[in-house]
């Protein structure tokens, strides 16, 4: 519940207000320090945003497997960079990842967001701008940052790179786009 109330850049007052329970009860909660009511639960979802299933529904085991044959796989905007989700997707849920095949002369603008983000370099390499730096990563090599800091991709070379990425947000969520260059 703590993470949801942060991802939605909620104060424990904004929740606690919006959902008609005390400070301290809520922080309680959050804590694993008291049970709500489903009634209560279910308000403290609403005031989050979330559906209730995101606090009492937990995945069994065969939800949490992704097959490779079965897998999401897709391009967004040109075949420059593929995607293919190997995260399952579940009530709860916090990570994201996916592996990312990017073309020569991909560059990605620039954005920062919530949350965190790690790289792991497959086979290839990259650019990463991170913050300002500019950043060369080869196979085997990997970056993990504060989302928040403005970040930018891009595969000058002349091959195929394939990198795993890992954030606590899904990838396809509003971000703020800075500018267009790695």
């Amino acid at each position: 519940m703590r993470a949801s109330r942060q991802k939605a850049g909620m104060t424990l007052q904004d929740v606690a207000r919006s959902a008609g329970v005390s400070i301290g009860y809520l922080s309680l909660i959050e804590r694993d320090q008291a049970t709500p009511t489903l009634t209560t639960l279910d308000r403290i979802a609403q005031a989050l945003g979330v559906g209730l299933e995101r606090f009492v529904v937990r995945p069994e085991p065969v939800e949490c497997v992704t097959r490779a044959a079965e897998r999401q796989r897709f391009h967004v905007g040109s075949d420059l960079l593929g995607y293919e989700r190997v995260s399952a997707q579940f009530p709860g849920s916090e990570l994201s990842s996916y592996v990312l095949t990017i073309a020569p002369g991909y560059h990605s603008e620039t954005v920062d967001h919530a949350g965190e983000e790690h790289v792991y370099m497959l086979s290839g390499s990259m650019e990463v701008r991170l913050d300002g730096k500019l950043l060369t990563l080869t196979s085997g090599d990997s970056v993990h940052y504060p989302s928040t800091q403005p970040h930018a991709w891009a595969n000058p070379q002349e091959t195929v790179a394939q990198v795993l990425w890992t954030g606590t947000h899904d990838i396809f969520t509003p971000r703020n786009i800075t500018k267009a260059e790695p």
